[in-house]
């Protein structure tokens, strides 16, 4: 009986520890930064460990090194990326058993994208951190790579021939890239942002995985001057055929013939829209805590 007693008490402190266990973290930077920066990445992951102690978080690296992982985040394929991404998550025995997934800004929309095409490990909640999920950077307003001269040749490179084939394979920026005055040219020829969202036909499996998700948190940034329509953030976008007048998520078409069941999850309260006061990538401490940090729990 004592055996017995014993055995019971080691199986049930096995399950309370399980229980108990922190849901894993996965994090994607984006453009121009790298995934241990300890002015930004290596920063998030410093405080969630610390708030949510035994947690597990893996900061993606695209590439063998910092520097590489950065360049990748403007000149490398966005779908080798995302199946890059894919097969480290899919190796992490971390993730086994689902993770929580947090991107900032482009990487908001590029995991979204693995929720979409990789579900398998889970991806139970995603938060996308001024993700541009209906596309951007229309104007190019703002740079944040560290080298300028980088930044000009973007947006001459964009302005002359976003949906040419070279351009589209090989400057990430134009992969997301949505004119609102050529919704033609984007629909036929964006390799990455046009599939995601259902432009060109619709994929079942994208739908059933996304609808998968627990909660898709979206999070605005209400000061946003990168960003060019800021409300893409909340997957809103320019009415087609100008560039002035835009409409939140619910009356776009992809809302209304819910391509990607944003619709039928927003009516089972998975979406959640959330504006914090600030520029792009701007906020505070405190706010992340209060704010993010809840989802993650």
């Amino acid at each position: 009986m004592a055996a017995l007693r014993a055995a019971v008490l080691v199986l049930l402190g096995l399950w309370l520890g399980c229980a108990a266990a922190a849901v894993p973290l996965v994090i994607w930077h984006g453009m121009g930064d790298s995934c241990c920066n300890p002015q930004s990445m290596g920063y998030i992951k410093k405080i969630v460990e610390h708030k949510i102690p035994g947690i597990y978080v893996l900061s993606l690296k695209i590439g063998s090194n910092m520097i590489q992982d950065m360049e990748n985040s403007f000149f490398m394929n966005v779908n080798d990326q995302v199946r890059e991404v894919c097969s480290q998550l899919a190796q992490d025995p971390h993730l086994t058993g689902g993770y929580n997934a947090m991107g900032f800004s482009q990487g908001g929309q590029f995991l979204r994208a693995v929720a979409q095409r990789c579900p398998s490990p889970p991806m139970l909640n995603l938060i996308s951190v001024g993700g541009q999920h209906q596309g951007s950077v229309y104007g190019f307003p703002r740079c944040p790579g560290e080298s300028s001269h980088i930044c000009d040749w973007i947006r001459k490179t964009l302005d002359l021939g976003a949906y040419t084939q070279a351009v589209q394979e090989h400057l990430v920026q134009a992969e997301y890239w949505h004119n609102p005055l050529k919704e033609e040219d984007y629909r036929k020829n964006s390799i990455f942002l046009a599939d995601i969202n259902q432009e060109r036909g619709i994929n079942e499996t994208y739908k059933k995985n996304l609808m998968a998700l627990k909660k898709f948190v979206m999070v605005k940034f209400l000061n946003d001057t990168m960003v060019d329509p800021p409300i893409s953030e909340w997957f809103g976008f320019y009415k087609s055929g100008q560039a002035k007048e835009t409409i939140p998520l619910r009356e776009t078409s992809l809302y209304t013939e819910d391509r990607l069941g944003l619709q039928e999850m927003d009516k089972a309260g998975k979406l959640v829209f959330l504006g914090v006061q600030g520029d792009h990538l701007h906020f505070s401490e405190e706010w992340f805590y209060s704010t993010l940090l809840p989802f993650l729990q």
